[in-house]
């Protein structure tokens, strides 16, 4: 019976020295920085490099060793050109914003990740429904909640709302959320059409702070203005009376 080696690095693992190594072999079609480094002003001192190494299919590099490679300078995914291109779900904003570093395909790396920026119109028009519906019911148990003295759980609701009210707004605009550390830095950089980015923050602050239903309430008249001219007024006429409780009451 023999026993496997145990793998060596290939080079020392310094992001500059793997760049160099990568870049160096024919195999490797693209290079594509993701993260804080790929986010102008976001860079602190323990910001690593998470880089996704993209081969020709059926490759026999070495580099496909260091798939998964994580240390405190740097993070590898190393895939083939058609996975890279399958890839979305959670990955789609860090793909989004990613800087390409290298691109041996005249363009075709960088055209693959400006397409994870845009939703297609049915994909966006089908997801921005499903998430509005979910910050309804997120809203209305807060506010719910909130009115029987649940105070925990009106806030936890609360927090659950904000997170689908974002992936909503997002979906609007054909775009996908962005992180939380990175929320701030998208919208100062590219505002959602028709909100005001330090309103919006400022309502989001407060409402996962303190699950303020009032805040919350304030917030949905806006929200089911844009959901309506977006044409999802049926996801909320589905909601029937219970709106009532969710809108500001006038007096």
């Amino acid at each position: 019976m023999t026993s496997e080696r145990p793998l060596t690095p290939l080079i020392p693992l310094t992001p500059e020295a793997f760049l160099a190594r990568a870049s160096a072999d024919p195999a490797v079609l693209g290079l594509v920085l993701k993260g804080s480094r790929a986010h102008d002003g976001m860079i602190t001192p323990h910001s690593d490099h998470d880089v996704y190494v993209i081969l020709a299919d059926g490759t026999g590099s070495d580099l496909v060793r260091l798939d998964g490679h994580r240390s405190a300078e740097l993070d590898l995914v190393v895939t083939t050109l058609d996975a890279f291109r399958g890839l979305g779900g959670h990955e789609r904003y860090a793909l989004a914003r990613a800087r390409v570093l290298l691109d041996r395909l005249d363009g075709e790396i960088t055209r693959i990740v400006s397409a994870q920026g845009r939703l297609g119109p049915d994909e966006a028009f089908r997801e921005a429904g499903g998430w509005l519906d979910a910050y309804a019911n997120s809203l209305y148990r807060s506010v719910k909640n909130n009115r029987d003295g649940h105070l925990l759980a009106a806030r936890l609701d609360a927090a659950d709302s904000v997170r689908f009210l974002l992936e909503f707004l997002f979906a609007l605009d054909r775009r996908p959320r962005p992180y939380n550390k990175y929320l701030e830095w998208e919208l100062e950089r590219f505002p959602l059409p028709g909100w005001d980015t330090s309103e919006l923050m400022d309502a989001v602050g407060r409402i996962t702070a303190t699950g303020d239903a009032t805040a919350q309430r304030q917030l949905f008249n806006h929200v089911e203005a844009a959901a309506r001219d977006a044409g999802h007024g049926p996801v909320l006429d589905a909601w029937g009376e219970d709106l009532s409780l969710m809108r500001v009451v006038c007096r």
